[in-house]
Order: C-alpha cells, then sequence, then structure tokens
C-alpha cells in the first residue's frame, strides 16, 4: 500500500492504523515534498516516509519522490535505518547528478496487532518526526544543521544556520543517519517538513493534535497555520494515528 505525489491528500486505513498527509507548495514554483507509505505484506510492518526535496527545481522533486517510494518499501521490512541507506544507494544509482538531492524522515509503526511496540524512526536533514500520547507532545528528532551542530556545542548559531543541513539522502553516512525508538506506537505521529516544525510552535502543534478531528483535517490545519505565518517554503504533514487492536 503505498502513496507518492508531489501533493499528497489521500489517507490510509491498515486496521486501527490510518494516516493522511497534505502538501501545499508554498511559494515556491515546484513541489518538492514527496510521502510514501507501505505496508509489508510479510511482517505486517507500515512505513511512513515524508522528504523534502534540496532546492526548488524538478531534480529535487524527483529525488524527494525516489527516496520516500525506496524508503518506505525497504524500511517495512527491514527498518528505518535500512530504508535511508537503501534510499540512498537508489539516488545514486538512478540520479547520479549532485543537484538531485533531498531530507527525508522514515517512521516504520509495528503490525496492528502489535502496536505497543515501539515505533522505528530514522532521519536526515530537517524533516521532523513528533509524537503525542494523548498528554505530552515529543520532538522525536534533532534536525541535522549547521545551527543545532553550534547550539549543541554551546554556541549560538547565525541566522540561516537553520536552513543548512549537514546530513541528506546523498551525503549522508550510515552512521550520520538519526536513529531512535518510541517508548510505544499507540497515540498520534507527526512527520513534517520544516515547512511546518520550523514554523509552528510546540505548543501550537499540540493544540492541533490534540483536537482530536481526523488525521486528514489535522494535516491540512497543520498546513494551513504554517503557512497563515508566512511560510513560503513547500509545506507537508503527514498524521498517523494508532490504536490497538481489540
Amino acid at each position: 500500500m503505498e502513496i507518492e505525489t508531489a501533493e499528497p491528500d489521500r489517507e490510509v486505513r491498515l486496521g486501527r492504523v490510518s494516516g493522511s498527509a497534505v502538501s501545499k507548495p508554498g511559494r515556491r514554483e515546484i513541489n518538492a515534498d514527496a510521502v510514501a507509505t507501505f505496508t509489508d505484506d510479510r511482517t505486517g510492518r507500515s512505513a511512513f516516509v515524508v522528504a523534502d526535496g534540496v532546492g526548488d527545481h524538478l531534480a529535487a522533486a524527483r529525488a524527494a519522490r525516489l527516496v520516500a517510494r525506496t524508503a518506505a518499501r525497504v524500511a517495512a521490512r527491514s527498518g528505518a535505518h535500512a530504508g535511508i541507506v537503501a534510499a540512498q544507494e537508489e539516488l545514486l544509482r538512478e540520479l547520479p547528478e549532485k543537484g538531485a538531492d533531498a531530507v527525508l524522515v522514515v517512521a516504520v509503526l509495528p503490525a496492528a496487532g502489535h502496536l505497543d511496540a515501539p515505533t522505528d524512526i530514522a532521519w536526515v536533514g530537517d524533516c521532523r518526526a513528533y509524537r503525542f500520547n494523548g498528554r505530552v507532545l515529543h520532538r522525536v528528532t534533532t534536525d541535522h544543521t549547521v545551527a543545532e551542530y553550534f547550539r549543541s556545542r554551546g554556541h549560538d548559531p547565525l541566522p540561516g544556520m537553520a536552513h543548512l543541513v549537514t546530513t541528506s539522502a546523498r551525503t549522508a553516512r550510515p552512521e550520520d543517519i538519526g536513529h531512535t525508538t518510541t517508548g510505544s506506537s499507540t497515540g498520534r505521529l507527526l512527520l513534517c517538513t520544516d515547512g511546518v516544525g520550523k514554523r509552528l510552535s510546540m505548543p501550537a502543534i499540540k493544540s492541533i493534535l490534540s483536537d482530536g478531528i481526523s488525521p486528514k483535517s489535522t494535516a491540512e490545519t497543520l498546513v494551513s497555520a504554517a503557512l497563515a505565518t508566512g511560510g513560503t517554503d513547500n509545506t507537508t504533514a503527514l498524521v498517523v494515528d494508532a490504536r490497538p487492536l481489540p
């Protein structure tokens, strides 16, 4: 089961796991964001991916779609980290030109009957993952940016450093790929590009995620709120609800 589109606005239902994505180009000429989902019939695991092409050109859009599609298929079977490694190999093989690059975040949920197990998450660049457990919102990922590099060493970053990524699908070494797991997969998961994550505060995101509306309406609200702040970048939100089977 897969979604792959530059402007995703569809919904998948996987037992008690449901997800929906919304993407808008902002003021960019090309929407270089991409979303993909895939459920592996053998493992029962479902992978969700959001990718952001580096740049405002067709090569960036092609790169985002390619890495999203590849990462989703491989991650559902072999894990989120393996999904990004495979996406890099496919990108270098299919789009060797250096201008074709993307950043992405991958989340792999367990089979619908085992949602008490962790969600497996990996990322490169500044796409983000958030988890809302019904009470507390956690930002699961840390941006791979020059700003975060300086901030982690006790220095104040200069303006613009937040938009300079230190890892990407093309450049990351396997050990550079961010990787973590959540304590449980139940609750609400948000994967987004920086057009959402860097425009909305944690309280604003929590307020929208806690409204109790459907994943699709939640994703639409997040994107609209981000653009309403003056956002001009491609803006994508993928919201996934996971509830244990009775």
